[in-house]
């Protein structure tokens, strides 16, 4: 299996829609941009987001065990994937890539 890097690309933050909806929160997401994980395989990296790995752990575990080329080639490079959680309120985008060196 493969490590893959995942980085943090875009962070939004929906302040009508939080105000209108949403009940309040002791701690919102705590990612920044920029910010890189190494995922030991398909193993969920320390400190990453229990909510957002449900989003990517997928494409995380197809890209550790050697896969590629998501839904048909959308990727200029077919062993990345670029996909965002799914918190309606602040959805964070990441990009994974799969290394080459090999898990523990």
């Amino acid at each position: 299996m493969k490590k893959c890097k995942i980085t943090v690309m875009k962070m939004a933050r929906y302040a009508d829609l939080i105000e209108k909806y949403e009940n309040p929160l002791e701690h919102e997401c705590d990612m920044e941009i920029g910010k890189v994980f190494i995922a030991n395989g398909w193993k969920k990296p320390d400190g990453f987001c229990d909510s957002a790995w449900e989003s990517i752990s997928p494409y995380v575990r197809v890209l550790a065990h050697g896969g590629e080329g998501f839904f048909d080639g959308w990727m200029k490079d077919k062993k990345t994937a670029m996909i965002s959680c799914a918190d309606g309120f602040r959805p964070v985008t990441f990009y994974i890539e799969a290394l080459d060196e090999n898990a523990d």
